[in-house]
């Protein structure tokens, strides 16, 4: 796990690197950042959906900094697949 994925906690906000919310942190699950429920890209909001943490740029505050944009990130975790 990198140094800034150990900084990374529960309830801190994902942004992409244009600032736009992506999501919030529920939890680190090994390589990935799984996000809250209410963040599904689905709009349903009974699916959790992940992000790997090499998308990490920075932590910073209450803040995660991916090193793409938000639209980007949130094209992603779909693809990544829920649980």
């Amino acid at each position: 796990m990198s140094d800034q994925a150990a900084r990374v906690e529960e309830h801190m906000e994902v942004v992409g690197s244009d600032g736009g919310h992506v999501g919030t942190v529920d939890a680190l699950e090994g390589d990935r950042i799984k996000l809250t429920r209410l963040d599904d890209p689905d709009g349903t909001r009974k699916h959790h959906h992940f992000l790997p943490v090499s998308l990490i740029a920075a932590v910073e505050g209450q803040q995660v900094r991916l090193n793409m944009p938000a639209d980007q990130a949130r094209n992603r975790a779909i693809m990544s697949g829920q649980a």
